[in-house]
């Protein structure tokens, strides 16, 4: 990861990490760096897509800016998920893609995620240019005159494109489901009820009144227990929470249960397995997913990958095996025939059409899938690696696993930005998780290396 972009863009409090002139510099790159690659004089062409927050017309403005100042156009999709936006991006050509968004977190922070010409997360090399860009003392992009200045066009109308290419997803159509959709107030306010509408589902929407400082308030997949009580109190079907970028969706069955990532990759994988649609046998998941996914996916004879946290590592392993379903236990799924990046209401779909293929509610189709009590703890440490390979720490933690055995596992792993280090512990029993995780903390104390544990 770079000095500005992440696994997951370049992301901040919105005019103090992220400011305007960052968003105008990045435009000023990208618009650049494509023209180059249209020798003729054609015009790159970049689309912008942004969630509901306040600040994210700033950003959407700067980043217009930039981009025409440079000399290519700029065509505005306006408040739009992530996953249509690279849909669109793919789909019509373009140059690449950009998503004005810091998808689960609140109003306050903002972030731009930018995406190559597939739809695919932007190269890690393009971004490092990026980066030099924006700290360089010089501006070494010439500037754009007279008719080589670029234009900014709306294409509010790739909404629309969107929409009818989820609705044509469906296996048959959602005729007397009764669905409940947590639009976070974000970017899914107004697509998800077209498209839920729009193939016969008998909808009911909460959290869709976006005001820009609401996004992810108490609501969405990172607050999903308001779904859980709409689910039960109007009698659904099954809910579904999406964050507020929509590249995320958590599900909630019919009887206010939630059904995480994990499960959902479950129900899906097994129902594409017995159906021959399962290339490799195998899923890809995070080493985060719960022990509880692997011992399910065991049972049906159902491989699986770990890659390191974070959808783009999913997505990349994925693609290098051609393999067709992963994702993450917060929501993030990936089916890679029709997507290149995690896409929330596409996920609801395919959810939507084991449960009406099946004939099965969705505590049915999730109760194979048992989720081991998860105790995780944050720990600032004086050096990351230097505890990582302390030979004290890896006994305790060699022994802790030694003694859960198949009854579940610890996880020990260094943060990407911080002096930390996430001590994660699966087992039969919350007291039994935290025990070995407490065990493992003492073991850096002993060792010299705590300096203390977080609360959150």
């Amino acid at each position: 990861m770079g000095k500005y972009f992440g696994t997951d863009g370049f992301r901040g409090k919105a005019g103090e990490d992220l400011r305007s002139e960052h968003a105008f510099k990045i435009g000023r790159y990208l618009g650049w760096y494509y023209g180059q690659k249209h020798p003729n004089g054609e015009r790159a062409r970049i689309v912008i897509g942004k969630d509901t927050r306040r600040s994210s017309y700033t950003f959407e403005n700067a980043l217009a800016a930039g981009i025409t100042a440079s000399g290519a156009d700029a065509y505005l999709l306006h408040v739009t998920t992530t996953p249509s936006v690279s849909f669109i991006t793919n789909d019509e050509g373009f140059d690449c893609g950009v998503m004005v968004s810091a998808s689960h977190n609140p109003y306050y922070d903002n972030g731009i995620k930018l995406l190559n010409g597939e739809g695919e997360k932007m190269e890690d090399e393009i971004q490092d240019e990026i980066e030099r860009y924006m700290d360089s003392a010089e501006d070494y992009i010439p500037y754009a005159t007279e008719d080589k200045i670029g234009k900014t066009e709306d294409h509010y109308f790739g909404r629309n494109r969107y929409i009818g290419f989820l609705a044509g997803l469906a296996m048959k159509s959602f005729e007397n489901c009764r669905v409940g959709l947590d639009c976070a107030n974000g970017s899914a306010w107004m697509i998800a009820r077209a498209v839920f509408d729009a193939l016969g589902a008998k909808s009911q929407v909460i959290n869709n009144q976006p005001n820009g400082t609401n996004v992810n308030d108490n609501c969405g997949s990172t607050h999903i227990e308001g779904l859980q009580k709409f689910v039960v109190d109007n009698m659904l079907d099954v809910g579904f929470a999406f964050d507020g970028d929509a590249d995320r969706c958590l599900a909630v069955d019919e009887n206010g249960n939630v059904v995480n990532g994990d499960k959902i990759i479950y129900i899906c994988a097994k129902y594409l397995k017995e159906h021959n649609q399962l290339p490799g046998n195998k899923v890809v998941v995070t080493i985060m997913s719960n022990f509880g996914l692997f011992k399910a996916l065991d049972n049906v004879g159902i491989g699986y990958e770990k890659t390191k946290v974070g959808d783009r590592y999913v997505y990349e392993n994925m693609k290098e095996n051609d393999y067709a379903i992963g994702g993450e236990q917060s929501g993030h799924i990936i089916f890679r025939q029709h997507a290149h990046t995690g896409d929330g209401i596409l996920t609801a779909i395919m959810l939507m059409n084991v449960m009406i293929k099946t004939q099965l509610p969705l505590s049915i189709l999730a109760q194979n899938c048992e989720m081991y009590p998860q105790v995780l703890k944050n720990v600032v440490v004086d050096d990351k690696e230097a505890t990582l390979q302390d030979p004290k720490v890896l006994e305790v933690v060699e022994k802790c696993g030694e003694s859960l055995g198949d009854t579940g596992r610890v996880l020990l792993r260094a943060s990407g930005t911080e002096p930390v280090l996430r001590v994660m512990a699966e087992a039969g029993t919350d007291k039994e998780a935290e025990e070995n995780v407490d065990l493992i903390i003492a073991a850096m104390a002993q060792s010299g290396h705590l300096v203390e544990v977080r609360k959150k």
